[in-house]
């Protein structure tokens, strides 16, 4: 299992230049014993393809407190920490919870933070990184297709100050790719090209590479962006540098 994946990692870098690492998942509908389990078997068979730890499925119900035990162990091994929370409009607890309880260095997804500003405002100041999908199905199952563009969260977390960049989670659960929630945070939730070349930053900011990888990866992609950009739209597209 995971020698195949990780052998497809290694063919992907080799001949298209995309990085991979593995992050397992909790399974947080099964029991919190499972999960400290888990770790103890990532600990114990260390592979350098894997990197972190998250938590996943179906959050109502299923709190990430539960999963304390297997997060301090995690961290204490030197593994990276996220967590889905907020995802399924749950309260945002949950939010909080894998901020401050189980101590997550990125959310993912995390929308009901909107409903807490001042926890808003403390995400922001630690620059805790965002992963938000567009197509969230919550969202598409709670607001009319009039409604969407406008209400969902996403809008709220930017203004707030909240360092989010569009991504695909499952991408046959959300029924999108990285490329079309990149497309739709424009075409359809109203973000500027400025906006979007900010969502890039921080998804550089978010990746789990060492700090000399990111430096090369902003030198790199964001003139490309810049210069995608300005051949696609014009030259007055993106505000002076």
């Amino acid at each position: 299992g995971q020698d195949a994946i990780v052998a497809g990692l290694i063919e992907g870098e080799e001949k298209y230049g995309i990085v991979g690492r593995l992050v397992p998942s909790i399974d947080r509908e099964a029991l919190p014993e499972d999960a400290v389990e888990l770790v103890r078997e990532m600990t114990a068979h260390r592979s350098p393809w894997v990197i972190g730890l998250g938590i996943d499925y179906r959050e109502t119900l299923h709190e990430p407190e539960n999963f304390w035990k297997a997060y301090r162990l995690a961290r204490d091994a030197g593994f990276k920490l996220t967590a889905h929370a907020g995802e399924f409009g749950e309260h945002w607890r949950n939010v909080e919870t894998a901020m401050d309880l189980l101590e997550c260095e990125r959310i993912d997804h995390g929308y009901t933070i909107t409903d807490n500003p001042e926890l808003a405002e403390r995400a922001a100041d630690r620059g805790i990184p965002f992963a938000v999908v567009p197509t969230n199905s919550y969202y598409l199952r709670t607001f009319t297709d009039e409604e969407w563009a406008v209400k969902h969260p996403i809008r709220r977390m930017v203004e707030l100050g909240l360092k989010v960049f569009p991504n695909s989670d499952d991408p046959t659960m959300h029924h999108i790719s990285i490329s079309e929630s990149w497309l739709l945070m424009m075409n359809w939730l109203g973000f500027s090209l400025a906006d979007l070349r900010g969502f890039l930053v921080n998804s550089i900011d978010a990746a789990w590479v060492d700090d000399e990888t990111k430096i090369v990866w902003r030198q790199l992609w964001l003139p490309e962006f810049d210069r995608l950009a300005r051949e696609a739209f014009g030259a007055d597209c993106l505000p002076a540098a």
